[in-house]
């Protein structure tokens, strides 16, 4: 027992792992139950294939733009507190889009439910960070990664049923029930923060975040004819970082987070992985309904194959990247996820479920279930315990904003544009160029991962015999400046196990 933290393996980090599952769960859930609801919606709605795009990139922009701005205030203000006014924040706006009447209302109230994702998802990896022993974080991490995966994979599934049953609503609708569910076992969770000085929050950094992915995004969807948004969007992408650098310590991104060339190297990774993901997520359910002729329920079916396998398999990655390190999971992973992309490629009109779908789902799942827990645990162990809410956020922010990215710009090149998801073989001619771009990332993910992640980053540092600071890597075990509290460690009583 590690004086101060959780163990795995007891009933406490059982509930902690439950609720940060279901809360991070549920953003993640949003983030691809929609996807398969798209063609129903844009028909209703009467949205082309721009509007299919913002309903998907005004959630993710917002969430990219404003979960530095949660995982500071998580650090700041207690983990635990923050996480559940994002839950809250979430479920209100949820709400907003099921009852949304038309395409710019149901927009706008997926960049507000983009806002509640920022404060949610950042919290629930930071608060497992700061509560478990850090022996048993890898595991933890992997349990949190996989069966997050799962919520990822089966949303398409799930959305497919709702849209069949109840509706396109629906799939807004459902996280309101969630939402309640995460409230009564947050109740379990030990309170967290950052016990450091604090100096005033980056509010002009996280001022210039939002209109600068905003300018980006509406810039690569109007492809030609977005040059002017483009250029303002890049012009506030760099007042962004020449800010944030001449604010360090007190920036929304300390500087001191990338002082790892290894946090950095992942967090490239992180963010070319993550755009091929947003992309696959985006058209591989639209073409199983616009191409194949698949219904809603069983295009949504197409990653249940990935689901079982990141469930069964991701914990286990983890605590195997602990002991061989992250370096060759990742690699052999990320490249197995390539390889699934390509054999996506194929599917087309006259695919079949299990000749066409199941093997390359279960290809792309394999690799996905390898990569995804080390890659996580990897972000946490390079990035210092006390900036644990920001390393997360950074990581979040980077993997949204590389699927926001990527929905944004590619589809228009390959020419996914207007009522493209009417056209059955317009859209396969798109969709089959889209998804050989996304296995090239893949690829390009997997040699930066070879080339900068050493084998040991994930090793466990020995504790220090003292209680005065040590020349060791981790900050010394002593009560540290502040509250009077380790940096992460609980701060009001918790759940025993």
């Amino acid at each position: 027992m590690v004086e101060g933290y959780v163990r795995f393996r007891t009933r406490a980090g059982r509930w902690i792992l439950l609720t940060t599952v279901l809360g991070s769960g549920m953003a993640t859930l949003d983030g691809t139950v929609v996807n398969v609801a798209l063609p129903d919606l844009g028909r209703d709605l009467h949205a082309g294939m721009s509007g299919l795009q913002w309903t998907i990139n005004a959630y993710t922009l917002t969430l990219a733009a404003f979960i530095l701005l949660g995982g500071s205030l998580g650090d700041r203000l207690g983990r635990r507190k923050i996480f559940l006014v994002g839950v809250a924040w979430f479920a209100l706006a949820s709400a907003a889009c099921g009852l949304a009447p038309t395409t710019p209302v149901l927009v706008l109230a997926r960049a507000l439910q983009g806002i509640g994702g920022a404060l949610l998802v950042p919290g629930s990896l930071a608060i497992i960070q700061a509560t478990f022993a850090p022996d048993d974080r890898p595991r933890a991490v992997g349990a949190w990664s996989g069966l997050g995966g799962v919520a990822a994979a089966i949303g398409p599934l799930l959305g497919g049923w709702l849209v069949e049953v109840a509706g396109w609503r629906w799939v807004f609708l459902l996280n309101l029930p969630l939402a309640v569910l995460v409230a009564v076992t947050a109740r379990h969770v030990p309170e967290t923060r950052d016990g450091g000085p604090h100096g005033r929050f980056d509010v002009l950094g996280a001022a210039l975040a939002a209109p600068a992915l905003a300018g980006l995004t509406y810039g690569l969807i109007l492809a030609g004819d977005g040059l002017l948004p483009l250029a303002a969007g890049v012009v506030l992408a760099v007042a962004f970082v020449v800010v944030e650098t001449r604010r360090s310590p007190n920036a929304l991104v300390p500087v001191g987070v990338f002082a790892s060339r290894e946090f950095t190297a992942v967090n490239v990774v992180t963010f070319v992985m993550y755009a091929a993901m947003g992309l696959v997520f985006f058209l591989l359910v639209v073409q199983l309904q616009v191409a194949a002729g698949f219904s809603p329920i069983a295009a949504g079916s197409a990653m249940l194959p990935v689901t079982i396998l990141m469930l069964l398999l991701s914990s286990r990655a983890g605590e195997l990247a602990r002991r061989v390190g992250p370096r060759p999971l990742m690699t052999g992973g990320i490249l197995g996820c390539a390889a699934g992309l390509l054999m996506m490629s194929r599917i087309g009109p006259g695919s079949a479920y299990l000749t066409d779908v199941v093997p390359a789902a279960v290809v792309f799942g394999l690799g996905l279930s390898a990569a995804v827990a080390p890659l996580t645990a990897t972000v946490l162990a390079t990035a210092e315990e006390r900036y644990a809410g920001v390393a997360s956020g950074v990581n979040n922010a980077l993997a949204r904003t590389g699927g926001l990215l990527a929905v944004a710009a590619v589809p228009p090149l390959v020419g996914l544009t207007g009522d493209a998801y009417n056209s059955p073989a317009g859209f396969t001619h798109g969709y089959r160029v889209a998804m050989l771009v996304c296995a090239a990332m893949m690829a390009t993910a997997a040699v930066i991962t070879f080339l900068t992640i050493r084998r040991n980053v994930l090793a466990a540092a020995p504790e220090p015999a003292c209680r005065s600071h040590c020349a060791v890597e981790a900050p010394p075990l002593g009560d540290l400046p502040g509250d009077g509290t380790r940096h992460g460690a609980p701060t009001g009583p918790g759940p025993t196990g």
